[in-house]
């Protein structure tokens, strides 16, 4: 067995080893506690027959236990100076493989077809870099790649916010987005003190297992999204004036938005944040046929 990367002492040596320093526009913020990351991989659910993709894996802490547990792990690292460090940590598992590119931009699914052929079980594992968080995780369920979901580390807040229920507070579109696609649940609470550098705020790990099917059916998804956003652009803001305002014309078919109000059985008065995702979907339903 060798010797854990994610050891305060080790993680240190590398580093001086390296002369690395972190770079705040990159969000970097490593893991030096094995057991936490060894508990994120245990919510994947990795089989030896399993694939894992990881998203900035940055000197390999994580790459090294899902390595361990899987068959194979492709990591997007878009930080050119952590490539030889990986190579060097990564050395003893020649089943990873690190594609160096921003994963915003690259081609995720093409590279699931060239890298995990005949692996049928891929999950996403990531400690996620915090200011792109939001976008990574929508890039990766609106692509339809073929995973069986996401377990990454976030900021609490954002975490709080995507497994949200309808009447909280963190409840928003964000909420609706991830778990039209999934089953979403915060499988635990990281503290800041196992990252060097510290974050400011406490980590959440998340668990969003992919439905099958969406969780509702709707006339038109990219409608259902716009019209669950209008609905929580001003949170104090009623239904029927966040509708009238920001849906396209909206303030001249404000006649029709009562109607389709009328017809979903929604009382215009209420407030987004009371609208379960079985609501918007007859909402967006009723509201499509006047904009689309």
């Amino acid at each position: 067995m060798h010797k854990d990367i994610a050891t305060p002492a080790r993680t240190r040596a590398i580093l001086d080893k390296y002369g690395f320093s972190f770079k705040k526009s990159l969000g970097q913020n490593f893991l030096i506690d094995t057991n936490i990351l060894r508990r994120i991989v245990d919510h994947a659910d990795l089989t030896e027959e399993s694939g894992a993709i990881e998203i900035g894996p940055g000197i390999g802490a994580l790459t090294e236990q899902l390595a361990r547990r899987s068959k194979k792990v492709v990591a997007f690292e878009i930080d050119q100076r952590l490539l030889p460090i990986l190579e060097e940590t990564l050395s003893p598992y020649p089943n990873t493989a690190i594609i160096n590119e921003d994963v915003l931009k690259a081609d995720v699914k093409e590279a699931i077809d060239r890298e995990f052929s005949g692996i049928d079980d891929i999950m996403v594992v990531a400690n996620l870099p915090y200011y792109v968080t939001t976008p990574i995780i929508m890039k990766l369920l609106e692509d339809k790649l073929p995973i069986r979901g996401i377990v990454c580390m976030l900021q609490k807040e954002v975490a709080d916010r995507i497994s949200a229920r309808p009447g909280t507070k963190d409840y928003g579109s964000l909420s609706i987005a991830v778990q039209y696609y999934t089953e979403a649940e915060t499988a635990m609470i990281v503290p800041k003190t196992v990252f060097i550098p510290q974050p400011n705020v406490d980590s959440a790990v998340i668990k969003l297992i992919k439905r099958q099917e969406p969780a509702v059916e709707v006339k038109s998804e990219p409608f259902f999204f716009q019209v669950t956003k209008s609905s929580f652009a001003q949170r104090r803001k009623t239904l029927l004036n966040n509708l009238t305002s920001q849906l396209p014309e909206g303030k001249q078919k404000k006649e029709q938005i009562i109607s389709a109000l009328e017809k979903a059985e929604i009382d215009p008065g209420r407030r987004g944040e009371t609208l379960s995702i079985d609501e918007f979907a007859r909402l967006s339903d009723a509201l499509f046929p006047y904009f689309s």
